[in-house]
């Protein structure tokens, strides 16, 4: 590869990177927005690092700075960090920063640094000439909108989404942007099927071993499979068919009920939701970082509903140390009456199958609830790794706030049983 310093002082480096074929239009596109949909063991993840040291390199802007995010940070490091030592070394001045997982290259200031997206705060207040998002279907959404296509904006860098299907979530979304050919967008999909970088003897043992939604997804590139380990796929997937996940209007008559998951250090998420006769409607979503009580009864006064009662977790009656109020007693003085708290539970398992029944018979609005709805989708079990078998306990990620607070409504002490034969009143398709 050959590379042109920012003095106008031309080296010639050779990294030891070479291609598969079905990387090269990926490699020569000049689209600011790349998307690639790739099966397990296409490499994506190695054309990505090569990619990100190929601009740090090549760049002429002052101090270029390029990065690879995955949605944990220790992700990362297990998976990405070896492949940047491994290829950045062929630079003899490459300097490799073991604890911030960064490689510097002094000749013209430029640097790839790995990051977790579950600390994307951390990304804040930096610059990108060009930014990696490895599995990006298993991040929070917001590390994109809110932190890392800011970043890019005063260098105007480019962006490359890369991941298997995880549902039809933000990943997604970015997949049909750039199939549609939105304007600087460019979509590649690497089915194993296609590639061929695995045998057909691979992909038939692969096949018998895993069940065929699983196949799908991961060899396939389907958005349409289960997410393995979901929690309430079924009923989501049964949601969307029946047509319960649809337009809602809103009853200006009706009262309009929060259940809520309160976030400390983290986010707090709040479902609105109606009763309408022996429809529960979830009318809308709201999820909530960085700010405090105040503000977000503020953001829920500027929504203007007929509130009703407001279903809140355990923990929101215990008193703070240092003002000595609950966050109850703290909502209550704010103007909102009728609080009910959810007693603590141990039955976890209990609960989410009381949850599963509870979607059963639920309506959502899929344009104000989209970020809750997808989060109910990939609401999943943890993977124990060790023992090669889902642990009972859920995976936190961003999904977990939306989806407990979706369960502290199914469980709430008065919650109405919802009859399955309702007939379905005519809102609209999605």
């Amino acid at each position: 590869m050959g590379e042109q310093s920012g003095t106008g002082n031309a080296r010639s480096i050779v990294f030891p990177y070479y291609p598969r074929g079905v990387w090269l239009g990926f490699h020569q596109s000049q689209a600011r927005y790349r998307v690639v949909v790739a099966h397990r063991r296409a490499g994506k993840t190695v054309a990505a690092v090569n990619d990100a040291i190929k601009g740090a390199v090549s760049c002429r802007l002052p101090s270029p700075r390029f990065g690879y995010v995955a949605p944990l940070l220790s992700q990362a490091k297990s998976v990405a960090w070896d492949y940047v030592k491994n290829y950045a070394r062929a630079d003899p001045g490459a300097k490799f920063n073991e604890a911030e997982l960064r490689v510097d290259f002094p000749h013209n200031g430029g640097r790839v640094r790995l990051f977790g997206a579950d600390n994307f705060d951390a990304l804040r207040g930096g610059y990108f000439d060009g930014v990696i998002l490895d599995e990006f279907g298993d991040m929070d959404p917001r590390a994109w909108v809110e932190v890392i296509r800011p970043a890019l904006s005063d260098r105007g860098g480019w962006a490359v989404f890369l991941g298997t299907p995880r549902g039809k979530n933000k990943f997604y979304d970015m997949r049909n942007d750039a199939k549609a050919q939105k304007e600087g967008w460019h979509l590649w999909e690497f089915k194993a099927s296609e590639t061929k970088i695995l045998t057909q003897t691979e992909l038939n043992d692969a096949r018998a071993s895993m069940d065929e939604a699983a196949y799908q997804r991961e060899y396939e590139c389907s958005f349409d499979a289960t997410i393995e380990g979901a929690y309430y796929a079924v009923e989501m997937t049964e949601a969307q068919a029946s047509g319960r996940i649809c337009k809602l209007p809103i009853d200006p008559t009706a009262r309009v009920n929060t259940a809520w998951d309160i976030g400390i250090d983290d986010a707090t998420a709040i479902w609105f939701f109606q009763d309408i006769g022996r429809e529960r409607r979830l009318i809308d979503y709201l999820e909530i970082s960085g700010e405090g009580l105040p503000q977000i009864a503020k953001r829920l006064d500027a929504k203007n509903y007929r509130y009703g009662r407001h279903i809140m977790p355990h923990d929101a009656d215990a008193r703070e140390k240092g003002s000595g109020t609950s966050y109850r007693e703290q909502f209550e003085a704010l103007g909102f009456k009728d609080v009910e708290i959810n007693a603590r539970t141990e039955d976890l398992l209990g609960d989410l199958g009381h949850t599963r029944m509870h979607i059963s018979g639920c309506w959502f609005d899929s344009g104000r609830c989209a970020r809750g709805i997808e989060a109910l989708k990939q609401y999943r079990r943890e993977w124990d790794g060790k023992r090669q078998t889902w642990r009972e306990r859920p995976f936190h990620d961003w999904t977990s706030h939306p989806a407990d607070a979706f369960r502290e409504l199914a469980v709430s002490r008065r919650t109405k049983k919802t009859d399955k034969k309702l007939e379905m009143p005519n809102f609209g398709a999605i």
